[in-house]
């Protein structure tokens, strides 16, 4: 189970940080992923994080303002978003994958509920 939060109203140019916490004991074995969808859009990949926060991946159009970092004592996983623009509004997911870090969607069984994230101009 994922329970994610953080989300809100911001204006363009400011920082927002979503949180992604787990239930599971066996958290540290999971790679997490962030992904977002805008009204009328696909789900995209954000970026993801490995299992052992060893390795971190991003998508283009966030890999100069985002950061994922995790605290496996903690069970949680951290988007950190700066600089955010009106394009990054959508509503975001983390996502658990066994062991292996994915940019697929697909790959991940394990879903937050999603909140939403709205810059505003």
């Amino acid at each position: 189970q994922l329970e994610d939060s953080g989300g809100g109203l911001v204006q363009a140019g400011a920082s927002l940080r979503l949180s992604c916490a787990a239930s599971e004991r066996t958290f540290s074995s999971y790679s997490i992923g962030w992904f977002r969808q805008a009204p009328g859009k696909e789900r995209e990949f954000v970026g993801f994080i490995g299992w052992r926060a060893i390795n971190t991946n991003f998508a283009d159009s966030v890999k100069d303002r985002f950061t994922i970092s995790r605290d496996n004592d903690k069970n949680t996983a951290y988007l950190q978003m700066n600089r955010l623009s009106p394009e990054d509004t959508a509503i975001y997911y983390c996502a658990a994958n066994y062991y292996r870090p994915s940019r697929d969607p697909g790959d991940y069984d394990s879903w937050g509920q999603g909140p939403q994230v709205t810059v505003s101009s």
